[in-house]
């Protein structure tokens, strides 16, 4: 509803003297206006005798202000209603009912929220099982707290400051800790991993097949059926790995010629044993491998060897045995660098210089087997041997003169007789070695010694 405007102030009458209101005032001091009251516009103006100590009335009818600490009552605001101030301007009627909080607009002072990256910070700063990630949680929870105005600014710092301390000690620890367990990888790459059974030892392979790669081996007794035995273990130069045709290449020509130190009489290997070897692989050299290692096999692949131990050399043999298979290893050595042209007319310089090479090696085994001291049993039949060995050599030295390849066959033919494996049994038996020969593809000469994978051998 409207309110009506208050009442005009009272001002001087117009009506004529004889009015008891036109009369004069007495004597003494002016009365000042009567103070306002509120204005009721339900209730009958009363008139009543002005206040001479009143304060002057407003013009515009407004009640004084009231002493401090007290509120107007008014019948239409809970709040004392006055005139607009400015911002800033204090209250005329004192404090406000509720003061304006920072944290939000709730009149209750509610704490900020704790920031959980400060947490994390400080918990992995204590721990330092992450060294170095306290540092990165507490900068993060730093940059929240300052756009959020979360609470956990003293954690983050603390979990930085440890987590730093953990990352201190960790780097300073590092390089040796660091040195020390790239040297036992590597240790244990080659002694699990690359590195094979040693000289001596016979293994079973993990899939039963010397083919294709093998990372480990079990070692066995040779007394009983094992898939190889090691007879030979070469180290390589160092360096950059050199590709695996290069080592093939030099484990292949490597054991083929250490299998008579390990197996010095090669009659008592079996024809179906062949050579193989485990060669280093470029991931096992980055780690330090250098091993080839050279292995008696089956020539079945998948086939096993019976037990029993192919090692006869100085440890297993005695010294008149050793003696003469070191002299007829001379020849096989000489047999065994007979050149690639299978036929002479081919090669008729390569084989002539063939014929020399074994002529002067049958000269050679002559003279080792005439000088050592040959017990009463094996005297005779190792002078028989010689006996031949001279005549041989004749017949090489003649091929190795020839003037074409009829020549060279002649002599060549009359040679090869005169070192038939056979004509050594009798030495051989004298001397407790094996007297059954090993066989040979009809491109070999025969002789005494030999393995099954050698070629012509003595």
């Amino acid at each position: 509803m409207s309110i009506p405007p208050p009442p005009e102030p009272q001002g001087p009458s117009t009506q004529g003297p004889e009015s008891p209101q036109d009369q004069p005032p007495a004597p003494g001091p002016s009365p000042t206006p009567q103070a306002a009251t509120p204005y009721n516009p339900y209730a009958p103006p009363e008139s009543k005798p002005q206040d001479p100590y009143a304060p002057p009335q407003s013009p515009y009818g407004a009640q004084p202000p009231l002493p401090y600490g007290t509120q107007p009552q008014s019948p239409y605001a809970p709040y004392p209603q006055g005139p607009h101030t400015p911002p800033g301007t204090p209250s005329p009627y004192g404090p406000q009912p509720y003061q304006t909080w920072g944290q939000g607009y709730t009149p209750y002072n509610s704490p900020a929220p704790l920031n959980g990256m400060s947490v994390a910070a400080l918990v992995l700063g204590i721990l330092c099982c992450i060294p170095g990630v306290g540092v990165v949680l507490g900068l993060i929870a730093l940059n929240q707290i300052k756009k959020r105005g979360e609470r956990g600014r003293s954690m983050a710092a603390a979990g930085m400051v440890l987590s730093a301390f953990g990352l201190m000690v960790w780097v300073l620890g590092a390089t040796g800790a660091a040195t020390g367990l790239w040297d036992d990888m590597k240790d244990s790459a080659r002694n699990n991993t690359s590195a094979s059974p040693a000289k001596g030892e016979c293994f079973d392979a993990p899939n039963g097949s010397l083919e294709g790669r093998a990372y480990d081996f079990d070692v066995v007794p040779c007394s009983v059926e094992h898939d190889g035995e090691v007879f030979a273990v070469v180290q390589m130069d160092g360096g950059g790995y050199p590709g695996d045709k290069e080592v093939t290449a030099t484990a292949d020509d490597k054991c083929y010629a250490l299998q008579d130190a390990y197996a010095m009489d090669g009659w008592a290997v079996p024809d179906d044993v062949d050579i193989y070897y485990v060669t280093p692989t470029s991931q096992s050299w980055s780690l330090g491998d250098r091993e080839i290692t050279c292995v008696f096999g089956n020539t079945d692949e998948d086939a096993s060897l019976p037990g029993g131990s192919l090692r006869n050399d100085a440890t297993t043999l005695d010294q008149d045995q050793v003696a003469y298979l070191k002299a007829a290893h001379v020849l096989n050595t000489a047999l065994d660098s007979a050149p690639d042209a299978q036929y002479v007319e081919d090669d008729l310089p390569g084989h002539r210089a063939w014929a020399g090479r074994v002529s002067t090696a049958l000269t050679r085994q002559a003279d080792q087997l005439e000088g050592h001291e040959w017990p009463a049993a094996s005297k005779q039949p190792v002078a028989d041997l010689v006996k031949d060995l001279r005549a041989a050599q004749k017949e090489w030295a003649k091929a190795a003169t020839a003037s074409d390849a009829d020549e060279f066959y002649a002599h060549y033919d009359k040679g090869a007789d005169l070192i038939d494996p056979k004509k050594s049994v009798t030495a051989r038996k004298a001397l407790g070695l094996a007297t059954t020969p090993p066989s040979y593809d009809g491109n070999d000469s025969g002789g005494d010694g030999g393995g099954g994978a050698r070629g012509m051998e003595v």
